[in-house]
């Protein structure tokens, strides 16, 4: 059997990149997502994605009367390790080698647009410079949900350059229910965040080790429980 017809969830896509970045050159990451997200899309249309680079950089691409969309793997999960570097450390590498392991997973991977519009950052880029977010999925996942509803976030603007993507899945419900994100959100749609959120009024880091721990396990819950959805999905 071909490897892409099979999904591992438990497959640490580092091998497969030669120690690099996966979402940039694991040839068997961006199988997997190949096979994932190639499927109707709400309004009855086929998402057919196909393997392309641009330079060394694998990508998927989808051209069809909806338009052309060129799209890039990216991980959910992050550490912060750099910002936060103290409870990171006072983790012990036993754990964060574990968490790595376990939040790279497919579970923790995600495709987005990849063109930049008008020199501007991409959607991948804005959210992990922003200083409201951080890199934060769960507080991405909100601004992509305001942006379905027409409300303001810190990532309004991105949001609105990349309209086009979103439009493919007609609601902030579908856009959940097609990226399997729905063990994000309850059932009333609002998204389930890893930390309190009284809104993008502050900074979104954890401020104490206790904090940390909680921001880092609800990564990997959520990311265990995707992939539990993932393979229903492909079963």
């Amino acid at each position: 059997m071909k490897r892409a017809q099979v999904l591992d969830v438990t497959t640490d896509f580092q091998d497969d990149a030669g120690r690099r970045d996966p979402d940039s050159y694991s040839s068997l990451l961006q199988s997997y997502h190949r096979r994932l997200w190639s499927k109707p899309l709400p309004g009855g249309s086929t998402f057919t994605l196909t393997a392309d680079r641009i330079g060394s950089v694998r990508v998927l691409r989808h051209r069809s009367g909806l338009g052309e969309f060129v799209l890039s793997s990216d991980t959910l999960p992050n550490s912060n390790r750099g910002r936060l570097r103290d409870f990171y450390e006072a983790m012990g590498e036993e754990s964060n080698t574990a968490w790595h392991r376990d939040g790279g997973t497919i579970g923790g991977r995600l495709v987005v647009p990849r063109n930049r519009i008008e020199r501007k950052q991409t959607i991948n880029q804005r959210r992990g410079t922003h200083p409201r977010i951080r890199d934060r999925f769960d507080l991405t996942l909100e601004g992509i949900r305001r942006h379905y509803v027409c409300e303001e976030s810190p990532l309004t603007e991105t949001m609105r350059a990349y309209a086009d993507f979103f439009e493919l899945f007609e609601s902030f419900d579908r856009y959940v229910d097609f990226f399997l994100l729905q063990d994000l959100v309850d059932e009333t749609g609002a998204v389930q965040f890893y930390l309190p959120f009284e809104g993008y009024v502050r900074s979104p880091l954890p401020t104490s080790i206790e904090q940390y721990k909680q921001f880092r396990a609800r990564q990997l819950d959520f990311v265990a429980s995707r992939n539990s959805r993932m393979l229903g999905a492909v079963s």
